[in-house]
């Protein structure tokens, strides 16, 4: 199976400038954990998951006033959209992180989480009565 066949194309696109608080009201709305940031003045596409998040207020940070460029991770490994499962949850492991940002033709085109690929490794699950 690709990572085609399992990434989110529902993609959550915010730029640096947003909150954190805001992005968390935005993810927790799409039912997400990461948001593609794109910031065009700092070289492109990050990403910023529920961890930044949580490690910032963690700090004692203010949701209010911090800025999601500054909580952005810019050094993004990206999946291509006919990479095997194998090969990002491979990336995934290697790297530490749960969500891999999708392009294709340099676009993005979708995320993929460690959920979606398990969704799809997962056998249906069979109802036993209890």
């Amino acid at each position: 199976m690709l990572v085609r066949d399992a990434m989110s194309t529902v993609v959550l696109i915010i730029g640096p400038h947003h909150t954190l608080r805001q992005a968390a009201a935005l993810m927790s709305a799409r039912r997400v954990g990461a948001a593609v940031v794109h910031d065009p003045d700092a070289g492109g596409i990050g990403i910023l998951t529920e961890r930044d998040i949580l490690n910032s207020i963690g700090l004692g940070q203010n949701p209010d006033t911090e800025r999601t460029q500054d909580h952005t991770t810019t050094d993004v490994v990206f999946a291509a959209p006919g990479w095997t499962l194998e090969e990002a949850a491979r990336s995934m492991t290697h790297g530490g992180f749960r969500h891999l940002v999708v392009l294709d033709s340099g676009d993005v085109t979708g995320v993929v989480s460690v959920r979606d690929i398990i969704r799809c490794w997962a056998p249906d699950r069979q109802q036993v009565p209890v």
